[in-house]
């Protein structure tokens, strides 16, 4: 038999070895060229957006508020930030203070850019600073103590995928970021060294929230024109929620209410 007939068997075997490290390595190119499907970043567009603003009123007398014996910890007592009030419910002149004011519904699928800028807790006066807080799914936070006395940051949140985080932070001492991966409501953050303190903490899917102030005032910019839910949160009052309609450069008004219990 020739040579080459008796080697044909061989070659055909080697050939077809080639052939198939081949169809692998096409077949991960493909793979690895894939990306996974996301929404585009969608930048916030000054020539068409909107703002919406109210105010959010109490109705009924505000519960008094109590000083808060801090005796128990001389550094708090003799804090030069003054005496430290509950903080349940803050009204002046029948506005309402520390209320979590954000867009729920109307975005679509649209996905906003996270902000690198971190939203700050600080621990001052043996109380944290501010009461209610709100950042973005992503944004770092920065947790801070500005007293000379040691501090505990302690928070347990329910949704799945948000870590609880627990941190003693010494005497004037350093800072530290933490970040949350899930839109969250009214996250207890308290100090296990001193039970009278507690803040709460607003993860938001979306830019477009604030906490109202003093006056009870509020107000989201930047919104492209659309039909959207609203929703006022308050720790101790529940939620409202109310629909609004964004212009180019219009201004939609929600006004909220809460009644006391």
């Amino acid at each position: 038999m020739p040579l080459l007939t008796r080697r044909l068997p061989s070659l055909l075997c080697c050939a077809l070895l080639l052939l198939i490290p081949g169809c692998k390595r096409s077949g991960t190119g493909a793979s690895t060229n894939a990306s996974p499907s996301q929404e585009p970043i969608t930048q916030i567009d000054p020539a068409t957006a909107g703002s919406v603003e109210g105010i959010v009123h109490l109705v009924g007398k505000p519960p008094a508020r109590i000083e808060i014996d801090m005796a128990q910890d001389p550094a708090c007592a003799m804090s030069p930030y003054g005496k430290n009030l509950t903080e349940g419910i803050v009204s002046q002149d029948g506005k309402l203070a520390n209320v979590y004011v954000y867009v729920k519904d109307g975005l679509g699928n649209k996905v906003y850019p996270t902000p690198g800028t971190p939203a700050v807790l600080d621990q001052k006066g043996c109380r944290y600073v501010p009461h209610v807080l709100a950042a973005m799914v992503g944004q770092p936070i920065e947790f801070r103590n500005s007293d000379p006395t040691m501090h505990n940051v302690h928070m347990q949140p329910t949704v799945g995928g948000n870590q609880q985080f627990d941190i003693s932070q010494p005497p004037n001492g350093g800072t530290t970021r933490h970040a949350f991966a899930k839109p969250e409501l009214m996250i207890p953050v308290r100090c296990n060294n001193h039970p009278w303190m507690q803040a709460f903490l607003n993860i938001a899917a979306n830019p477009f929230f604030v906490v109202t102030g003093d006056d009870g005032h509020f107000a989201i910019h930047g919104l492209p024109p659309g039909q959207y839910t609203l929703v006022a949160v308050q720790e101790q009052l529940g939620q409202q929620q109310a629909n609004v309609t964004v212009t180019t450069h219009g201004t939609a008004t929600a006004d909220f209410s809460f009644k006391t219990k």
